[in-house]
């Protein structure tokens, strides 16, 4: 697993999905404090914790751009990425995986906070979790849930 870089930046489907399951307190027991941007903050619709910081994109014209490939929120995430160093973007979204890879970024999706909590001790299982996250319509390919598991050593 790489090391935690200095920001993470989450989209919106990281926080809802972390919502409906009632684990969103595992992004800050992860990575501490985690950034958003006013778009995903207003897609998400709900308070933020308050270690969940707001910060807006600087280059509007890049994330106008962006917005041609993605979602609103999704092009704010990766122009903010963009604009810090050593980040990482939490992304579940193919064409906005796609894009961070074409940008050169990093990104890992909701499972991979789920992957990291586990070889991080913060969880022992990753299975219960899954099994909540299936109640939802976050929809996980059986390959997909294998290759976790085994990442996870489960």
């Amino acid at each position: 697993m790489l090391p935690t870089p200095k920001t993470i930046i989450a989209d919106t489907s990281c926080f809802i999905i972390l919502t409906n399951i009632g684990e969103l307190q595992l992004l800050q027991q992860v990575y501490g404090t985690v950034v958003t941007t006013p778009e995903i903050a207003a897609e998400f619709g709900l308070e933020l914790p308050d270690w969940v910081t707001i910060e807006a994109v600087q280059d509007i014209l890049r994330q106008q751009l962006l917005e041609l490939q993605v979602d609103k929120g999704e092009a704010s995430a990766l122009s903010l990425a963009l604009e810090k160093p050593n980040c990482r973007i939490i992304l579940d979204d193919y064409r906005a995986r796609r894009a961070a890879e074409a940008l050169h970024l990093e990104y890992t999706g909701t499972l991979g906070v789920l992957v990291r909590a586990k070889l991080d001790g913060i969880l022992n299982s990753v299975k219960p979790i899954l099994a909540k996250i299936r109640q939802t319509n976050f929809r996980i390919s059986d390959a997909i849930e294998q290759q976790l598991l085994k990442e996870a050593g489960e």
